[in-house]
């Protein structure tokens, strides 16, 4: 069922679409529920775009943009990072939960970086949906045997 999670995942051109290839280049190995979509930068992925994706069975959605200052087109991941903080609430008004949206940054030469956070993305939301079950040694708990 874990083949069954779709993540979306926004990458800027300049930055995290190139860690993307320079992960696939080290033969870093990422979750195949990520599905990459290349966007010349962060902010010009509209509300809308995440929404939509949501609606047509994303369990998740990522915007993966430059580090703040080293955007190439100046302010885009700050357009990015004003978008972000309205959409959370327009997803939790929505319904959705606000772990299914994530906003990263991540330079070119950040792939192991990027392979976290879509690491990370995927066990977020395989606990929220009851793929799996919560880990209670990362939550503070004493683990079973």
């Amino acid at each position: 069922m874990n083949s069954k999670l779709r993540i979306i995942a926004f990458c800027c051109n300049w930055c995290s679409y190139a860690a993307a290839d320079l992960a696939g280049i080290s033969r870093l190995v990422y979750p195949p529920s990520v599905r990459i979509i290349r966007v010349m930068c962060s902010g010009m992925v509209h509300p809308e775009m995440v929404v939509h994706a949501l609606g047509r069975g994303a369990h998740g959605v990522m915007i993966i943009g430059c580090h703040p200052g080293e955007c190439h087109y100046i302010r885009g991941n700050e357009i990015a990072l004003a978008r972000a903080e309205v959409l959370a609430e327009t997803l939790e008004d929505l319904g959705y939960e606000p772990e299914r949206f994530q906003l990263v940054w991540v330079s070119s030469a950040e792939p192991e970086r990027l392979v976290e956070a879509f690491r990370q993305m995927h066990d977020r939301l395989l606990r929220l949906f009851g793929l799996i079950e919560p880990d209670p040694a990362a939550a503070g708990g004493e683990a079973v045997p």
